[in-house]
C-alpha cells in the first residue's frame, strides 16, 4: 500500500484515507490512485492504475457522500470538489458497486456518522443553479422550457463532440471498430429499412433533432418528409442544411410540437427517435398521436431509452433530470409496450440496442473530452463538467444494464392486414 507523503502528519488527510479504506469495503484490491489536496498520492494496490481520484480540498470527500445520496457525488464533481482523471466511466461503475455493497442498519448509521465528522471546507462554489421548471407538469409551454434549457443552448457545443450531421441519438455498430460517421449511417439506414420507406412515402419525423434522419430518408429512399421541433437552433440548422442540399420539395422542418399536428391519416409512415425520454407517463399522448396521423397499414417505429424494470424509479429527479434533462422520464420497455397496444398498435418489432449506446456514449465522451477547453470557452467550466459527467455516467449506466434502448416497429393494421412481409430478411439485404 503504497504512499507518496509530500506533507507529513496531516491528520485530516489521514481521516479521508481511512474513510475512503471502509468505503472501498470488500472492492480489493484497489486498482486507482487517490491525490490529495496536499500532494500526498495514495498509489494503486495492483500496478496500473485505472483512473485516478483528485480531492481538491480537505472537505472534497464529505461533500462527495455527504447527504447521502447519489445527487451529492454528481455535485461535488459538478462543482469541482473532485477532479477524476483517466477513464471517468470506470470511476462510476466503481462507485456504484460501492454504494451497492451489503450493509447492516448499524453499519450505514456507523457510516453517515464518519462521514459526518469528515473535515468541513468552505470551498468556493460557482454561483451555477441548474433550472426551475415552471407550469403545469407535461404543459406545451413547461415542455418548452425543458427543450429551450437542453437543445437550445447552443449549436456550436453540440458540434464539439456529436458526428458531422449532428446525430444525437444511439448510433447502429456492425463492428466495435466502426467509426461513429459510419455508425450513426448505418443507424439512419437501420431506420429507414425498418419502416420499409419508398419512394414518395409520407412520412412524419415527431421529434427531429438537427434532422439527419428526415434528411436521410428523403436523399436516399425519396421519402416526402414533414419533420417537427420545438428548439428553434436545431430547426434553423436543419432549414439550413435542407437549402443547401436542395431538398426544399421533399422535406419540410417546422417549429411546431408533435402534439398539434391534425393530419389524420394523412402518413404513410411515423418515426421518433429520442422523443420518447421528453414522454414519460404521457405515452398515451405520444402513441395515439402517431396512430391518429397513420393510414390504416402505416408503421411507427419508436427509438428511445428505458430503464431497467428492477431499477426502483427514483422518488424525486436525479441529477440528470435536474442539471440535464429538465423532467425526462426514463420508463420500462413494458409499460411502452402496454400504452401502444392499448391504443390500438400491434407489436411487430422489438430490438434492444443497449450495447450500442455504450459504443456511441464513448465515442461523444472522448471527443468532449479532447476538445475540453473549446467547450469551456463556448459555455462555461460548469456546463463542461456537467455533460462529461452525463455522458460518462450515461455510459456505466448502458454497461451495467441499469439503462436500456429499444427499437419498438408498430403497425396500425389495415383491418387486421398488416401488410408486412413474413420475415425480416429485406431489412438486412
Amino acid at each position: 500500500m503504497a504512499v507518496t507523503q509530500m506533507a507529513t502528519n496531516n491528520a485530516q488527510v489521514q481521516a479521508c484515507r481511512d474513510m475512503l479504506q471502509t468505503l472501498l469495503g470488500d472492492l480489493q484490491p484497489r486498482d486507482f490512485a487517490v491525490r490529495f489536496w496536499d500532494g500526498t498520492v495514495w498509489e494503486p494496490q495492483n500496478g496500473e492504475s485505472r483512473f485516478s481520484l483528485v480531492l481538491r480540498h480537505p472537505g472534497a470527500l464529505r461533500r462527495m457522500y455527504w447527504p447521502p445520496k447519489r445527487g451529492s457525488l454528481f455535485e461535488a464533481y459538478a462543482y469541482g470538489d473532485f477532479e477524476i482523471e483517466g477513464d471517468f466511466e470506470s470511476f462510476l461503475v466503481f462507485s456504484k458497486h460501492m454504494r451497492e455493497q451489503p450493509r447492516s442498519l448499524m453499519d450505514k448509521l456507523r457510516l453517515g456518522a464518519r462521514l459526518y465528522r469528515l473535515p468541513k471546507h468552505d470551498w468556493p462554489r460557482p454561483n451555477w443553479k441548474p433550472p426551475q421548471m415552471r407550469g403545469a407538469f407535461r404543459s406545451l409551454e413547461r415542455d418548452q422550457q425543458a427543450v429551450d434549457y437542453h437543445y437550445s443552448m447552443s449549436n456550436d457545443f453540440f458540434a464539439l463532440f456529436l458526428d458531422s450531421r449532428m446525430v444525437y441519438t444511439c448510433a447502429y455498430f456492425k463492428t466495435p471498430e466502426d467509426d461513429l460517421e459510419t455508425a450513426q449511417t448505418q443507424k439512419l439506414d437501420h431506420i429507414c429499412r425498418k419502416l420499409r420507406l419508398r419512394p414518395g412515402d409520407r412520412l412524419l419525423d415527431m421529434g427531429c433533432g438537427w434532422g439527419a434522419l428526415a434528411i436521410h430518408a428523403a436523399t436516399h429512399y425519396g421519402a416526402r418528409v414533414l419533420a417537427l421541433n420545438i428548439s428553434k437552433p436545431q430547426v434553423e440548422w436543419a432549414n439550413a442544411r435542407v437549402r443547401k442540399e436542395g431538398l426544399g420539395d421533399r422535406c419540410r422542418f417546422e417549429l411546431r410540437d408533435y402534439r398539434l399536428v391534425q393530419e389524420p391519416g394523412a402518413f404513410d409512415k411515423v418515426v421518433a427517435a429520442g422523443l420518447l425520454e421528453h414522454v414519460g407517463e404521457s405515452m398515451t399522448v405520444y402513441f395515439k398521436k402517431a396512430w391518429d396521423q397513420l393510414k390504416p397499414g402505416g408503421v411507427f417505429l419508436s427509438h428511445g431509452i428505458g430503464m431497467n424494470y428492477h431499477e426502483p424509479m427514483p422518488r424525486r429527479p436525479g441529477f440528470i433530470q435536474r442539471y440535464v434533462f429538465p423532467d425526462g422520464e426514463l420508463l420500462p420497455i413494458s409499460k411502452n409496450l402496454r400504452f401502444a397496444e392499448l391504443v390500438g398498435f400491434e407489436v411487430r418489432d422489438v430490438e434492444c440496442f443497449r450495447d450500442h449506446y455504450v459504443l456511441t456514449l464513448r465515442h461523444w465522451l472522448r471527443t468532449l473530452e479532447a476538445r475540453a477547453e473549446e467547450a469551456k470557452r463556448i459555455t462555461d467550466e460548469v456546463t463542461y463538467r456537467i455533460y462529461r459527467l452525463y455522458l460518462a455516467a450515461s455510459a456505466a449506466g448502458f454497461r451495467t444494464g441499469v439503462l436500456h434502448h429499444y427499437q419498438t416497429l408498430l403497425v396500425k393494421p389495415d383491418r387486421g392486414v398488416s401488410g408486412l412481409p413474413l420475415t425480416r430478411a429485406d431489412w438486412y439485404a
